[in-house]
């Protein structure tokens, strides 16, 4: 099966087929530098850092930018709230992002641009707009002219009569339509400004991303991705203003992922009822947000609850587990030896239906059942029960592996994980390691010995610190309930 995507544009899925052979250009809107990133910023990156794994899993050379935009109203508001400069407010929050990416193993895209750098690249666009009548300056500003597009709302699907009427409400006296949206505003004294045609300003947001696509991609590209959120109006003046100033579509495909939803509602900082991904953090592994983000179609909502988080906690440990046995299993098997071992790979039932789900518009909830699924084979082979060779486990291991990476899972080793995972568990609880260890001891010991009492003792007192113990080849294992 070929990739399938679903295209908002068209509202139905496509069979993807990129400009240039093997190549894709992909555009995602990243976030305004002003706070810390939430879980619904989480998502959109996860999105699309699964579909950049995917696309070069399938061959392809991805050219993939993802902005900031790091001058805006709120940036400006939260320098004035924190007595610092607004470039200082750039600074401060591009450093959070970058760390709160890293703990979710999102990959560096290709280029990161900044909208502050890229203000020749949008004057040339609003300048060109405004030389062929399709924006306007009024009291210093420039309007980009709704009127001079005939397609506007092809995105949305919104009835622009209905949103004229809608707008008078509130209507700003110098633009000619309700609708048409700022493309360079008039910066107010004390603000940050940069020279133009029109006078000192700054840009509005819709042009940014315009331009910085524009640069990086050229006139066209394959994809552009964002949250739901975007898709008016920020999407839909993306398609006015880039189709006005080259008279080309700018995008293939549009791709949106849906909401993270609290109590039905999406979460967003206007609303308030948003969590950081650094608060997540402090108490769930960040690798169990991420499985938890994936563990739904990335078009559907998803709610966000404690309850769906430990749960979550409960899959990815039960992941490292099958993993750690697996590998130890195999652990003395040269995969190098296996003759046609990548192809085997390739060949293998779970790496087949991983792939049909990821063409099927990247179905990720799909592919984590059937990965569900292969534990289930991959335990039973551990325990030597079941046909399975010592080759044929390697292979289906490598294949599970393959999958979760993909996913952006298993980054860290199994030991790695689960020391993690105790340590954020353990900050509330603030047990003793080295009495677990001791105790754990103790009961080896008596054990040996045969003073079963003892070894009764040490468990129990283990099992009241909230420890759970399993006797291994390898020696007694702990880990939290």
């Amino acid at each position: 099966m070929s990739l399938q995507l679903f295209n908002t544009l068209t509202r139905k899925k496509e069979k993807f087929t990129p400009l240039k052979e093997k190549q894709i250009g992909m555009y995602v809107c990243g976030v305004t530098v002003y706070d810390y990133c939430h879980v619904g910023h989480a998502r959109a990156a996860i999105v699309f850092d699964t579909f950049y794994r995917y696309f070069q899993y399938l061959g392809y050379e991805v050219r993939f930018v993802r902005n900031f935009t790091d001058i805006d109203d709120k940036i400006i508001n939260r320098a004035n709230e924190e007595g610092i400069d607004w470039q200082e407010v750039n600074r401060k929050y591009i450093s959070a992002f970058y760390e709160d990416m890293g703990k979710l193993n999102i990959a560096a895209p290709t280029v990161e641009p900044k909208a502050t750098d890229h203000i020749a690249e949008m004057l040339d666009m609003i300048q060109s707009l405004v030389d062929q009548d399709k924006a306007y300056e009024s009291d210093d500003d420039v309007f980009y002219s709704i009127k001079s597009f005939k397609d506007y709302g092809c995105l949305s699907r919104k009835n622009i009569e209905d949103l004229q009427s809608g707008a008078r409400v509130g209507v700003n006296e110098s633009k000619r339509d309700p609708l048409d949206f700022v493309l360079w505003k008039r910066s107010k004294p004390g603000e940050p400004f940069w020279e133009s045609p029109w006078g000192p300003g700054r840009p509005g947001w819709h042009i940014e991303c315009s331009a910085m696509s524009k640069k990086y991609l050229g006139d066209t590209f394959d994809i552009h991705g964002g949250g739901k959120d975007l898709v008016f109006p920020h999407h839909e003046n993306e398609i006015a203003q880039s189709c006005g100033c080259t008279g080309k579509q700018p995008v293939r495909y549009w791709v949106h992922n849906g909401f993270v939803n609290i109590d039905k509602e999406k979460m967003s900082k206007s609303l308030g009822n948003f969590f950081t991904i650094r608060e997540v953090c402090k108490k769930y592994h960040p690798e169990v947000l991420r499985l938890f983000l994936i563990s739904s179609h990335y078009r559907s909502p998803i709610d966000f609850s404690e309850k769906n988080l430990e749960d979550a906690t409960k899959v990815l440990s039960r992941f490292y587990e099958g993993l750690a046995g697996a590998r130890r299993k195999t652990a003395k098997l040269n995969k190098e030896s296996i003759p046609n071992f990548q192809e085997k790979v390739k060949n293998h039932p779970l790496t087949q239906k991983f792939e049909a789900a990821m063409n099927d518009d990247l179905n990720t909830a799909v592919v984590m059942a059937h990965m569900n699924e292969e534990l289930r084979n991959l335990n039973t082979a551990v325990l030597g029960k079941g046909e399975s060779s010592l080759e044929d486990l390697a292979v289906a291991t490598t294949a599970w592996e393959t999958a979760g990476q993909i996913l952006g899972l298993f980054f860290l080793t199994p030991e790695e994980f689960e020391k993690e995972l105790f340590e954020i568990k353990n900050q509330e609880r603030n047990l003793d390691v080295s009495k677990i260890e001791k105790l754990i001891a103790g009961r080896k010991s008596a054990r040996q010995s045969k003073n079963w009492a003892e070894a009764d003792r040490c468990r129990d007192e283990l099992t009241e610190m909230g420890i759970l113990i399993e006797d291994t080849a390898n020696g007694t294992e702990w880990k939290l309930k």
